[in-house]
């Protein structure tokens, strides 16, 4: 039996029949993203005010190199083999891993294909193109590399957890350390805690977990894993959102303390 396909007539740039304001949610992508964007791009570039006492920003978590209690390699802050003629910043050696997972994210693409190339502007909404390749084609098909950034995310998790659990430890007057609680710890524990809930979620991990199975069943350790990945991933525009505004917070907060226009109190 021959199958028939009906084609619609293609719409003008922005032409619809939708009467909400379907306009509204890729303008606040757009202007979030920029801000996000903006604001990271400079911090990055300061490579300075990342650190104060037992926090550390991060935007420059894991700090490589450098005189640091936080420097996992030491030695000076811009390390001898670094070209002189490039500008030098701890940031950029850690942020391609973040970055990466974002921006190739499910979540993230349908966002900023809407708020960036309008492609499509909206749900309904005429496109300013008339053909569509999607991601299986250069340079989208490099998108697919999200479930390999994935594992790296994973990583930066463990890293932010450990700076957390450093945030718990301040300089005593005497040497050492001693266990208490700032607002900055808490800070980093809340960054941790959303990021960790973005990351879960993520769709990658939904299917490894168990989304490539037919039957779970019989795998009660999957099924599990699987349930809570789903259950994160159910809210994953929330996490994505409210970890991205958390952790640019974060950074923020560090350096505003590290300079001096803020003071970090100490709870316990």
């Amino acid at each position: 039996m021959a199958e028939a396909y009906a084609s619609l007539p293609a719409r003008r740039f922005g032409k619809t029949t939708r009467r909400d304001l379907w306009w509204v949610p890729s303008v606040a992508t757009f202007l979030g993203f920029s801000a996000f964007i903006a604001y990271a791009t400079w911090a990055a570039l300061q490579n300075a005010h990342y650190e104060f006492g037992p926090y550390l920003s991060p935007f420059y978590s894991p700090l490589l190199f450098g005189p640091s209690s936080h420097s996992w390699f030491g030695g000076p802050a811009q390390p001898t083999w670094w070209p002189t003629a490039l500008p030098y910043t701890a940031a950029a050696f850690i942020l391609w891993g973040p970055v990466g997972f974002r921006f190739t994210c499910y979540y993230y693409r349908g966002a900023y294909y809407k708020a960036f190339w309008a492609d499509p502007p909206g749900c309904a909404v005429g496109e300013p193109r008339q053909t569509y390749r999607g991601e299986r084609w250069f340079p989208l098909v490099l998108q697919n590399v999200h479930r390999y950034f994935l594992y790296v995310a994973l990583v930066f998790i463990v890293i932010l957890a450990t700076d957390a659990w450093k945030a718990l430890w301040f300089p005593a007057p005497g040497g050492g350390t001693t266990f208490g609680i700032g607002i900055g710890t808490l800070v980093l524990i809340v960054n941790v805690v959303l990021l960790g809930g973005y990351t879960l979620g993520c769709h990658s991990l939904r299917h490894l977990t168990g989304g490539r199975l037919d039957v779970l069943a019989r795998r009660p350790v999957r099924r599990v894993a699987y349930d809570c990945t789903s259950c994160l991933n159910r809210g994953h525009m929330r996490w994505a959102w409210a970890s991205l505004v958390w952790v640019g917070f974060t950074d923020a907060y560090v350096r505003l303390c590290a300079i001096g226009l803020w003071t970090d109190y100490r709870l316990f």
